[in-house]
């Protein structure tokens, strides 16, 4: 039998994904442990995100994340498969046709929606709780749209076009924002007068949003009824059907789309469990994240039922907790393993975030007994910020990319918290002209100077003379500062601190004490000129442009520190940052040249281990 320590991680959601990486980071130099992962998707979904692609903000895959890419390189092996069965006894989980021996086990399967055995809740209405739901949910509303627009029938035209959301936390109402949002577009591509479409969010709480303070609620409703949301509180659901939603009190709204955000329980495994639960389906565990009768059994994320001290409720269901109980679960294996002191859960949660479509959103965040409310561009500043906090802890640059581009590079209908500013893209071609053009008076540059440091290396002209060189006997060096003093009258202003760095640094590593140049001097002069006329080239050919324009940037920038700098280097410094953004990618080698060497680039383990790549 063999002496190595298998540790398990049911479930790649967001607690079983960080937990894993932090297993993985302490025990990477130990071959005595073995981590798995297991998941019956080999993708890990952004659950958070999934109103983004239901209502077409975002692309679909923007909410998926290959677990294999997750965790390339480390210390986990990602197997695809369905859990069925855990014998806590045996130490073994069963699926339908394997099973995997533990001595660490971590159960983080998540949960799904909850009906309250409400009639036709589950058959009749669209869930939100998986990337499937996402994908269904947006194409069943294309349909509606797609069959309303040829439908004579008034009456079932309006049922088409009528939408309800049912549940008013965070899930409807992100759910109802961006559905709100996408409305104009819908109209406009299917010839649909947007008074004809109806928006519902439906609840039996008596408000929206109950965890918010009330300032915070008045603003999410004013948001919500600015974008034509009707809001409908204190009205349980008491049936669903495939044409209606009914509610107390005889009240019924006709529609073919109802979407279910009105709560969650543990998934169905967690319920098959003889482990004890509380509070739908939740495992109850000690201040170490144990389940109570199984010490080598932890629960990481939203299957976690645990009061911490002093707190009169559980640990809500949200990703912080994953953040917070991941860390602590790792740690306690750890010594479990090698021995030390476990540590207690203790959270600190710091609030929550609620965005009302893509320009909009309501947070009340800060840390226990001093929270505060944000609303509108603040708000969704701190969400984008969070959300990049966590998928850099997943999967660094390249997550974080992905995510600035469908967020605010490839946005439509400005649907982003700046608008489309940064969406406006328009074809490379403009830049040609403009890349050959710069390229040329770099290398006409270059050229011009090259043999005169060919001719006499020590022929120093592109520094400013030494102070003393006005006073000196050299009469070549006196000419020098009298050129450069003329020169310097026409030149661009440079800001005194910057200029007493400048005057610093040159003094000690480029002037002598006789009032001459230094070696490093003539070497920097050269490196200068060479790096004109390779700059020069770069630029006509198209030939990694990005890096020969930021090269541009930060010679042009070195000119103008040096008091040296002609007006005519404020269109050099501009033209190099114009021409950043893939300009070599049309007519120039860059369009041959980059998809090989990204080929060969995303094959390497160290880039595929840290991310350091583009899909």
């Amino acid at each position: 039998m063999s002496s190595k320590k298998k540790i398990v991680i049911i479930g790649g959601g967001y607690g079983g994904v960080l937990a894993a990486k932090k297993l993985a980071k302490k025990f990477k130099k130990d071959s005595d442990v073995e981590i798995t992962l297991i998941d019956k998707k080999p993708y890990h979904t952004l659950l958070t995100e999934l109103h983004e692609v239901a209502a077409n903000r975002a692309p679909e895959d923007s909410i998926r994340i290959d677990l294999k890419k997750i965790f390339a390189k480390r210390k986990v092996d990602v197997v695809l498969d369905e859990i069925t069965d855990m014998d806590f006894k045996k130490q073994v989980v069963k699926s339908k046709n394997n099973s995997y021996e533990y001595d660490y086990l971590v159960i983080g399967t998540g949960c799904k929606p909850t009906f309250f055995g409400i009639p036709g809740a589950e058959e009749h209405s669209h869930q939100l709780w998986s990337y499937e739901d996402a994908v269904n949910l947006k194409e069943h509303i294309l349909n509606m749209f797609r069959k309303a627009v040829k439908e004579p029938n008034k009456e079932k035209r309006k049922n088409m076009l009528t939408f309800v959301v049912v549940g008013g936390g965070f899930t409807g109402i992100e759910m109802i924002g961006e559905l709100a949002e996408w409305k104009e577009r819908l109209c406009k591509e299917f010839y649909v007068d947007p008074e004809e479409v109806k928006l519902y969010v439906v609840d039996a709480m008596p408000k929206i949003l109950p965890i918010f303070p009330d300032k915070l609620i008045k603003k999410a409703e004013k948001r919500l009824e600015k974008l034509g949301v009707e809001i409908i509180t204190g009205s349980g659901i008491t049936k669903v059907t495939k044409d209606s939603v009914e509610m107390g009190e005889g009240k019924n709204i006709k529609t073919k789309t109802v979407v279910w955000a009105a709560g969650v329980e543990g998934s169905d495994i967690v319920g098959n469990m003889e482990l004890e639960q509380k509070g739908r389906k939740r495992i109850v565990t000690n201040d170490k994240l144990q389940s109570l009768s199984h010490e080598n059994v932890y629960v990481v994320g939203d299957n976690i039922f645990y009061i911490p001290e002093g707190e009169e409720r559980p640990v809500p269901q949200m990703v912080e907790n994953a953040e917070h109980s991941a860390p602590i679960i790792a740690h306690n294996i750890y010594t479990d393993i090698k021995g030390g002191e476990k540590k207690s859960y203790k959270p600190a949660f710091h609030g929550a975030m609620v965005c009302i479509g893509g320009r909009y959103g309501v947070a009340h965040i800060g840390k226990p007994g001093k929270f505060f409310g944000l609303s509108g561009f603040a708000a969704m500043f701190v969400k984008h910020l969070i959300n990049l906090v966590y998928f850099f802890q997943v999967a660094g640059f390249n997550k974080c990319w992905s995510y600035l581009l469908h967020e605010f590079f490839h946005v439509k209908d400005k649907r982003s918290f700046v608008g489309g500013h940064f969406a406006k893209a328009s074809p490379n071609f403009w830049l040609v002209i403009l890349r050959v053009f710069v390229g040329y008076k770099w290398l006409e540059q270059g050229l011009h100077k090259l043999p005169k440091i060919l001719e006499n290396p020590s022929n120093v002209f592109l520094i400013p003379a030494p102070p003393s060189a006005a006073t000196s006997g050299a009469s070549a060096t006196a000419e020098t500062a009298t050129k450069a003093a003329e020169q310097a009258i026409q030149a661009l202003p440079v800001p005194e601190f910057i200029d007493n760095m400048v005057k610093w640094s040159m003094d000690t590593f480029f002037y002598t004490s006789d009032g001459g140049f230094t070696v490093l001097a003539e070497v920097f002069q050269a490196c200068m000129v060479i790096g004109e006329v390779v700059v020069g080239l770069l630029l006509i050919a198209g030939l990694f442009t990005a890096i020969a324009s930021i090269t541009s940037i930060a010679m042009g920038t070195m000119v103008w520190t040096s008091g040296m700098a002609p007006y005519e280097m404020l269109w050099y410094i501009s033209a190099g940052i114009a021409l950043i953004g893939g300009s070599g990618s049309t007519f120039g080698l860059d369009y041959y040249v980059f998809p090989v060497l990204k080929k060969y680039w995303n094959k390497l383990g160290v880039v595929r281990k840290s991310y350091l790549y583009t899909d």
